[in-house]
């Protein structure tokens, strides 16, 4: 069997073309056209030369020299990896590449033995280390064999690690779309809400300029017309005053008259005495000069406040007392209740002296007649009744309330009296008519309390609109309201002099008013 060659190239001898074959392999310059296997056994003329076992080196040499060349191969190993840990540090990021310990000859060898090819294995090595001892192996060949498959186990674990997260990072992006879903459109509605509310803000502050042009245009006339008012009051007033006084005139001059004709007349038999005023004709109210007040001028001491104290108590009512009131002339006392009663005690023995009912609903206000023959109830049923005490029955009703009376009092005529109620009013009943002669509005709450000022003919009422009020029963007009309350005005009184206001309030506040 023959080796054959490139056409061009010179033969070789038959003893040297196993040298001649490795060193053209080392060159990457043979090219193989047939490969031909030599048996020992088969028979030939050729005639083998033994090779000498001392061919240029021994053992110790080769050893030496593979550990050379190891150490070697690992310093250029670190040195690469110096180097490329480097590059990729100036290139700002990390690329590690794990390389498995192990050289182009050891893998060759290693397939070899994989594949039980042990003659060529005998030959590689014996060709490969004698190149290797003379120098002629590229670096290349030497250096180690990066391990792909590691590297690409590793890349296929980052890449299934970045697809987890690249998932996470989804859910998390669309719950973020979500909620920026859900902000922009409260953005879109708050931006809308505002800018209606700006629109309306508008509006409001045109229709207030317009407004405000407007009022100050009648500002003038307003003013105009309130002097025009205030000035007509006063005439008003004055021409009242003149035309009492004109009054009080002709009353006396007519009773003086009245008394020279009965001079005059001849005296005639003493028939039975006459009432004051027929039944159904209206009375009249006194004018303010025909009687004195005759506590005008006089000083009050003060009343002994530390001595006072309680002197005994008697129960004569199944329910709440709501009102008292003592008899102008004797030491009477009368109470009125809740349990639709009233009563008459006697002072200080508190024995009971009379009693009545007549009332349907619960009792709220008691006061007697000047001359202590009549006394005058309230009551939660809308009515006003008048007790005589000579019949012993009730002798009036007044009706004309609309809600719960809450008080009365008596004129110091004895022909009038004063009722206040819920329905806001306050009425003058006509005791000789029968009627209600008056009625007073004003109050934009309860009336809850109603007092004459002395010898006059002003009423004074305190209602739950926190104000206390003073009244001209001739005209039913307010002469003057007292502001100063800060809760709900429960009762009042005057003094006998009349020249002071006392109230009290719900909130436990008592004011006097000059």
């Amino acid at each position: 069997d023959r080796c054959r060659c490139r056409p061009g190239d010179p033969p070789l001898a038959e003893g040297s073309w196993t040298l001649a074959a490795a060193t053209m392999e080392a060159e990457d310059e043979l090219e193989v056209l047939e490969r031909v296997e030599i048996s020992d056994d088969e028979g030939d003329d050729y005639k083998y030369e033994g090779v000498e076992e001392d061919l240029g080196f021994d053992e110790d040499e080769d050893e030496d020299e593979d550990i050379t060349n190891a150490l070697a191969a690992l310093k250029g190993g670190s040195t690469q990896k110096s180097e490329t840990a480097a590059m990729d540090s100036t290139a700002g990021y990390r690329s590690i590449t794990q390389v498995r310990p192990s050289v182009v000859d050891d893998f060759i060898r290693n397939f070899m033995i994989k594949v039980g090819m042990q003659r060529t294995l005998d030959s590689f090595n014996t060709e490969w280390y004698e190149l290797q001892a003379k120098g002629k192996l590229s670096e290349e060949y030497t250096t180690p064999v990066p391990d792909i498959y590691l590297r690409n186990q590793e890349l296929d674990e980052q890449v299934v690690n970045l697809r987890q997260q690249l998932d996470k990072m989804r859910d998390i992006t669309a719950k973020a779309q979500g909620t920026w879903d859900k902000f922009r459109k409260e953005r879109d509605f708050h931006r809308m809400h505002h800018k209606r509310v700006v629109q309306e803000k508008n509006k409001l502050t045109t229709d207030l300029k317009r407004l405000r042009k407007h009022y100050l245009s009648y500002e003038p006339t307003l003013t105009e017309l309130q002097r025009k008012y205030e000035v007509a009051m006063k005439e008003k007033m004055l021409m009242r005053l003149e035309r009492d006084r004109m009054r009080a005139r002709v009353a006396t001059l007519e009773q003086t008259v009245k008394q020279l004709q009965e001079e005059k007349l001849p005296p005639a038999d003493a028939g039975p005495e006459k009432s004051r005023s027929k039944k159904g004709r209206d009375s009249k109210l006194p004018p303010d000069d025909s009687v004195v007040n005759p506590y005008a001028e006089l000083e009050f001491d003060a009343p002994p406040v530390d001595r006072f104290q309680l002197r005994k108590t008697f129960r004569g009512h199944l329910n709440s007392v709501a009102a008292v009131a003592f008899h102008p002339r004797k030491p009477i006392l009368a109470t009125v209740s809740d349990d639709q009663t009233w009563k008459l005690w006697s002072v200080p023995d508190c024995d009971l002296i009379m009693s009545g009912e007549g009332h349907r609903d619960w009792m709220s206000g008691v006061d007697f007649h000047p001359e202590g023959t009549h006394l005058f109830t309230s009551s939660g049923d809308k009515t006003v009744k008048v007790w005589d005490f000579a019949q012993a029955s009730c002798t009036q009703t007044f009706a004309d309330h609309t809600q719960a009376v809450w008080d009365v009092a008596a004129h110091h005529s004895g022909d009038f009296v004063a009722s206040c109620s819920m329905d806001h009013t306050t009425r003058l009943w006509d005791l000789n008519s029968g009627r209600c002669r008056q009625t007073f509005r004003g109050h934009v709450d309860s009336v809850n309390s109603v007092c004459w000022q002395p010898f006059s003919n002003n009423v004074c009422t305190g209602s739950g609109d926190k104000t206390v009020s003073l009244w001209d029963a001739r005209s039913g007009l307010c002469v003057q309201t007292f502001y100063g309350h800060l809760n709900a005005c429960s009762n009042i009184c005057i003094n006998n002099r009349g020249d002071t206001i006392g109230s009290c309030d719900a909130g436990g506040g008592v004011k006097l008013w000059d």
